[in-house]
């Protein structure tokens, strides 16, 4: 963990944060500033600035996981779509310098003009609620599949 990185204060639980899911080596979020209603980060506990520093199995399981929380965010909030991003260093505009992909709900009409919705602050009471749907269909899906 680097004592400098938001995402690992959050981690070691010293920030709080809207939790969707937590295993062992990742942890899923609701981002407080989010581009539409249900954006949702999904991270590794380790601490990796980007994508390449992160061994391959690692990368493999952190997409895999990240579909799956995808299926539930897209049923919790009602979603026509979802975009899935990754940004690796801050020439692609990498805010926070911790591995994260981030899962961004898509609505009909929500970008007129083709360009991204934009990013609001968003209450913890609106965050807790999207994430209480979401974590009950994470929980179906467990139930159903053996994930975890």
């Amino acid at each position: 963990m680097s004592k400098h990185c938001i995402f690992c204060s959050i981690i070691s639980g010293d920030l709080p944060c809207i939790e969707v899911f937590q295993d062992k080596d990742f942890i899923a979020i609701m981002d407080k500033y989010p581009i539409s209603r249900g954006h949702t980060l999904v991270l590794p506990k380790k601490h990796y600035v980007t994508l390449l520093q992160m061994p391959s199995t690692e990368v493999g399981r952190l997409y895999s996981l990240a579909s799956v929380i995808a299926k539930a965010v897209v049923s919790a909030t009602g979603a026509d779509g979802f975009n899935m991003g990754q940004n690796n260093g801050t020439s692609a505009n990498q805010i926070v310098p911790h591995v994260h992909v981030h899962l961004v709900p898509r609505f009909k009409g929500d970008s007129p003009d083709g360009r991204w919705p934009a990013r609001t602050v968003a209450s913890n009471e609106a965050l807790d609620s999207i994430a209480q749907k979401i974590k009950g269909l994470l929980e179906i899906t467990e139930q159903n599949s053996n994930f975890g």
